[in-house]
């Protein structure tokens, strides 16, 4: 088929188009109306620490993420603490996700494939979310496509414009480079590695390939275990993990539903790009008997990390789908063989129609999609918001008042907006996150909290939502809502954006 966005001249614009696109999304609302929710607080303020101080609470906490802590770290450094700052990172990593699925589909089945997986990844609605997202989960999704693109370039005879491209000794040392990259970033991506095997048995790898595969799939795994190990002895941070139920399936159930549609049709109007495979012989040549296509790297790559997170959930509860967000590329690149397969099929009848036929389909799925898209970028689309809890803490604190957080990990409010809680007194710290080397810092007995707080004559405590809200489930929180309930009297009550401040006088005080 004869295309503009297939000459020769063009095919940069395969890649370059969804990085464009995928740019646009991600910065279209990035501020979320000024808002930051918990997760994002924790890379906030942890970021806002000493390169010493992060490693030190990495000893106690939140070592799975300690990588991004620090690149976090000293991105603040340098461009200073902004929501800009904050998810300008996740918003080059889908980027860059964009182009290496635009690159690989375009090796799988051609340059209208290519541009479909590409411009289709921004879109999809985990993606939306983790898109604008002050954590590394869209950077572990960069890293895994570049792997996988990584992947298919060793194993296809040549790249998409018929170059060979670096010696395979050197591309495998950047897969396997890539791999641990993403492990230190969050070491569930290894599950990557199961679905490039499942990758190689569907196309019947040479033996010398597998070696090589494993040799660097072990080096990753090698470089990676420490961190495994070490923040396994932290698993209480996942320890709120609901247990996995019928209806926590649904989600994983229709992606894989929707993969194997695309993958039906991208097969329909095949072949793929690469065309049957043969036997090849020489030192340095990759040996394999099974076509490769878009569904051979694209169904591993969405189907095995959740149905693996699964099977582990089963043991111990660990299903949330950001842990394999980078699954979402397997998909992109099925939907992407599938409009490039609809374009085939249309080309001999319809040839212009053909060519508006991707571009026309984006469009629709666009609009289709536009009430989500607004809605992920509303600050709703959150269980909470930090900075506005701040912001009425400013409106309605006094001199000389207290503070209270409850639970203590609602201290993130503070440590986000230091600003808007000065002059206040927080008499339940004992002693503060950087000190203690925690997230949220370490708290006085109950019986001090009592005391203390028997000592104030207005509190403000900074909480969830009602409808957010649950029980106190520790001592100290105990302590602080008897004494509140039992001393004080509640005079000023706002809810804003899943928190809650309320304003406390101590009965009889002048």
């Amino acid at each position: 088929m004869t295309s503009h966005i297939a000459d020769g001249r063009r095919r940069p614009l395969v890649w370059l188009l969804p990085v464009l696109w995928t740019l646009a999304l991600g910065l279209w609302g990035l501020s979320r109306q000024d808002s930051v929710w918990r997760d994002e607080a924790a890379t906030w303020q942890v970021a806002g620490r000493s390169a010493g101080e992060i490693w030190a609470m990495l000893g106690n906490v939140d070592a799975v993420h300690g990588l991004y802590y620090l690149v976090m770290h000293g991105l603040f450094e340098v461009f200073g603490a902004s929501t800009a700052t904050l998810r300008l990172p996740s918003v080059l990593g889908v980027a860059a996700a964009a182009a290496c699925a635009a690159l690989t589909g375009r090796r799988l089945a051609g340059s209208w494939a290519g541009l479909g997986a590409g411009l289709s990844l921004g879109l999809l609605p985990a993606v939306q979310f983790h898109l604008q997202e002050g954590r590394p989960y869209a950077l572990v999704m960069a890293g895994a496509a570049l792997s996988t693109l990584l992947l298919v370039s060793l194993l296809g005879p040549c790249s998409g414009d018929g170059r060979a491209g670096p010696r395979p000794r050197t591309r495998w040392a950047a897969y396997g480079l890539t791999v641990l990259v993403c492990a230190l970033l969050n070491w569930l991506s290894l599950l990557v590695l199961p679905a490039h095997a499942v990758t190689l048995w569907w196309v019947r790898a040479g033996r010398r390939t597998w070696l090589r595969w494993g040799a660097a799939g072990a080096a990753a795994v090698a470089g990676a275990l420490p961190l495994v190990l070490f923040s396994r002895g932290q698993s209480d941070q996942v320890s709120w993990i609901p247990p996995l139920t019928w209806a926590m399936l649904v989600g994983p159930g229709l992606l894989l539903a929707a993969g194997g549609l695309a993958a039906a049709v991208g097969h329909r109007w095949g072949p793929d790009r690469t065309g049957p495979a043969r036997p090849s012989v020489g030192a340095r040549a990759v040996t394999y008997r099974r076509p490769l296509s878009a569904a051979a790297v694209g169904l591993p790559l969405l189907a095995v990390p959740q149905l693996s997170l699964i099977g582990v959930s089963l043991v111990q509860p660990l299903f949330l789908d950001r842990y394999v967000l980078f699954g979402m590329v397997g998909l992109a690149l099925l939907l992407g063989a599938a409009l490039g397969a609809a374009v085939r099929a249309c080309a001999p009848r319809f040839p212009r129609a053909a060519e508006l036929l991707v571009p026309g389909v984006i469009g629709v799925a666009v609009l289709a999609l536009l009430p989500l898209e607004l809605a992920k970028r509303a600050p709703a689309s959150r269980v909470d918001d930090v900075l506005s809890a701040a912001a009425e803490v400013s409106r309605l604190k006094r001199a000389g008042d207290a503070v209270l957080f409850v639970p203590a990990a609602r201290r993130d409010t503070a440590l986000v907006s230091p600003g808007a809680f000065a002059g206040l007194a927080d008499v339940a710290l004992e002693r503060g996150p950087a000190a203690s080397a925690t997230l949220k810092g370490e708290e006085a007995e109950p019986d001090r909290i009592r005391a203390a707080l028997l000592a104030q004559r207005r509190v403000l405590l900074v909480t969830d939502a009602a409808e957010v809200a649950k029980p106190p489930s520790s001592a100290r929180d105990e302590a602080k809502a008897e004494v509140l309930r039992e001393r004080f009297t509640a005079v000023e009550d706002r809810q804003v954006r899943g928190r809650r401040v309320t304003v406390y006088e101590r009965r009889g005080a002048r």
